[in-house]
């Protein structure tokens, strides 16, 4: 394990913040340092970030506990002064999927875990917008930040509007790293495995590379998923040094915590959009009778409700629906806690990552299963993403529907849960309606064909 370096935290952090007229989320990100940070709950609060005041990054199998020790440490050094509660500072960031992180490219950017406190922090929430300052080091005096903060408030008021949002930049070719032969044998093997016992499920992905015609516009991309999918997490994750970003728009939650309230929920099992409402509603009826997307579904349930049961006092488990997206429709039961012990949300994250949906049962052999089968390193696909503060509350969601890219090549991921009476034929058509919410993004009209 790789302790959590940071950013002078023998010194001491001052925040301040002030209501804002804030600008749009493309004006202010474009406009921004590295690495530029986005978190979007359809629920709650839009944060986008600029710069880094402090960094905690960690790996290893103990990547969770270094970077909850770290944030402590961070936080305890705190003068903290905020006009609203959202304005509070927070670290943003995530976990790689496995232990070890992003080992290969387009991962080598992006360790086991890395958190960023931002240098300036814009909130909007219903009730309003506030522009944060963090500030952490020697030159962390409280009057200068509040005099950074006055100046920062204007200059950010006044920046020029970048026009209407770019289309797609166009892809002009695409690459699997999986070819359907090798699919076939994947899932094939996998069923062998969970019908012998020796699995009961496990979630297998796909990689598609894709070379662009033009530059990735990260701004415009996340604005045009916001119009598309307004009831999804949007997030952008970027390196220290830019030049890289992971991006999405997920319909999936990990974990929020909020005191000792804990929300989280099942979300498996997936069937496509109808042309027409009469077809909508009848792939939605089909899906909430299909016994092998059921019974996925349950399995991920049952070990959410299994691993929660741990810290909690209480688990409430609600009515199983489904969940309509633009391209897709998921079984989907809400389910919350309330803890029996003050958890930090870290220890919460880290007792359900992986859930079932993106990972198996029983978790280490589907993870050995998901290394031996997969040609390609999932990075942080998959894999908790959010913030947290200083009081161990937190919001994190599964980074689904992404894609890293670094201009011109954009790389996106997408999975499916192959179980006993899993068809080879079926799960890849899954995986390619998966890819929809982001290569729609990335295509013009002019489709790219595939290289296999």
């Amino acid at each position: 394990m790789e302790s959590p370096r940071t950013d002078e935290l023998e010194e001491r952090l001052v925040t301040r913040s002030t209501s804002i007229s804030p600008p749009s989320l493309r004006t202010f990100l474009d406009a921004a340092s590295a690495p530029r940070t986005v978190w979007s709950d359809p629920d709650g609060a839009t944060v986008v970030a600029s710069g880094a005041a402090a960094t905690l990054t960690a790996t290893g199998e103990n990547r969770f506990d270094a970077i909850q020790t770290g944030a402590e440490e961070l936080f305890a050094t705190g003068n903290v002064d905020v006009s609203a509660d959202p304005a509070r500072p927070r670290l943003f960031g995530g976990f790689a999927f496995h232990a070890s992180g992003g080992e290969e490219s387009p991962w080598d950017a992006f360790p086991g875990a890395r958190f960023v406190l931002p240098r300036l922090q814009l909130t909007r929430t219903d009730d309003g917008a506030w522009l944060t300052v963090n500030a952490v080091g020697p030159d962390a005096d409280a009057s200068v930040v509040a005099d950074r903060l006055e100046t920062e408030r204007d200059r950010i008021e006044s920046l020029p509007d970048p026009g209407p949002v770019a289309g797609p930049p166009g892809v002009r070719s695409r690459t699997r790293t999986t070819s359907r032969e090798a699919w076939r044998e994947s899932v094939t093997s996998a069923v062998d495995r969970i019908r012998t016992g020796e699995l009961t499920k496990v979630v297998l992905a796909q990689a598609l590379e894709t070379t662009l015609s033009g530059t990735l516009s990260p701004p415009d991309v996340l604005s045009r998923l916001g119009d598309r999918y307004p009831d999804c997490y949007r997030f952008l994750v970027e390196p220290p040094t830019g030049g890289v970003s992971f991006f999405g728009a997920t319909p999936e939650r990990l974990v929020a915590r909020d005191g000792r309230t804990v929300r989280t929920g099942a979300l498996a099992g997936t069937t496509g959009r109808g042309d027409t409402a009469e077809e909508d509603d009848w792939l939605a009826e089909e899906l909430l009778d299909d016994e092998k997307n059921v019974h996925e579904h349950e399995l991920v349930a049952d070990a959410i409700r299994e691993q929660l049961s741990t810290v909690a006092a209480s688990v409430t488990t609600g009515e199983r629906r489904v969940r309509r997206l633009a391209t897709v429709q998921h079984l989907f039961t809400p389910i919350s806690a309330d803890l029996a012990t003050d958890e930090h949300v870290l220890s919460l994250v880290e007792a359900l990552h992986p859930t079932p949906a993106v990972g198996g049962l029983p978790p280490d052999r589907a993870l050995a299963t998901i290394r031996e089968t997969e040609p390609f390193d999932r990075g942080w696909y998959a894999a908790p993403v959010g913030w947290f503060d200083a009081t161990g509350d937190g919001d994190f969601a599964v980074a689904l529907r992404s894609a890293v890219g670094d201009g011109e090549t954009a790389t996106l991921y997408a999975g499916v849960g192959i179980v006993a009476d899993s068809d080879p034929d079926r799960e890849w058509d899954e995986v390619q309606l998966k890819y929809r919410p982001i290569l729609d993004e990335l295509e013009r009209d002019d489709r790219a064909s595939d290289d296999e």
